[in-house]
């Protein structure tokens, strides 16, 4: 078996997790462009004219990011599918906050694509749908943790197999599943 040969971003996870001074900030200046296109993505299931900008939801996850007293991430992707969850929950305390501001507790709809909800584009609410990604995470952690890394966090399934360390037919299975669900759960 080959050996593989960890990239930088693998190396400077390994410095972050070992508590060498300055690593997260040379981690972060590798890492940073892809945050933001993972920004990018998470706003394309918001609604247009959203307060957050994608540079706010990179600042705001690196922020947490570094008060996180666990930086045990092993891998490029491993690092960005938390990172995605993290600007999935940013997204959903703002959505939180904005609906309890309303005094008519207005939704914030997000547009969802065929994928999640069986047709061409279907609205819903964020917390909606937050609630039933937390349900599914009862059900299946696994199915749940596919769903973030793939629609919100635009990996492959390769490579949430790897995140996940599982099969990329396992993947593709909890994949259908967990849209299947949703899509019921998800239902107007």
């Amino acid at each position: 078996m080959r050996k593989r040969i960890p990239g930088d971003v693998t190396i400077a996870l390994r410095q972050v997790g070992a508590g060498q001074p300055d690593a997260f900030a040379r981690l972060m200046a590798l890492i940073y462009p892809h945050l933001r296109l993972l920004a990018r993505s998470h706003f394309r299931h918001e609604p247009p004219g959203h307060v957050l900008q994608p540079t706010a939801l990179v600042n705001e996850a690196y922020l947490r990011l570094v008060d996180h007293d666990d930086h045990k991430w092993e891998n490029r992707a491993h690092f960005l599918g938390a990172a995605s969850e993290l600007m999935r929950r940013i997204l959903v305390d703002h959505a939180r906050a904005h609906r309890a501001k309303k005094r008519n507790g207005g939704q914030i709809a997000i547009p969802l694509d065929r994928e999640i909800v069986g047709r061409d584009e279907g609205v819903v609410d964020m917390i909606a749908l937050d609630e039933a990604l937390d349900a599914l995470e009862r059900l299946s952690a696994r199915q749940a943790r596919v769903v973030q890394l793939r629609y919100f966090g635009g990996l492959t399934m390769p490579e949430i197999a790897a995140t996940l360390r599982t099969t990329v037919r396992t993947v593709d299975r909890d994949w259908a599943t967990a849209r299947a669900w949703l899509r019921v759960r998800l239902q107007p």
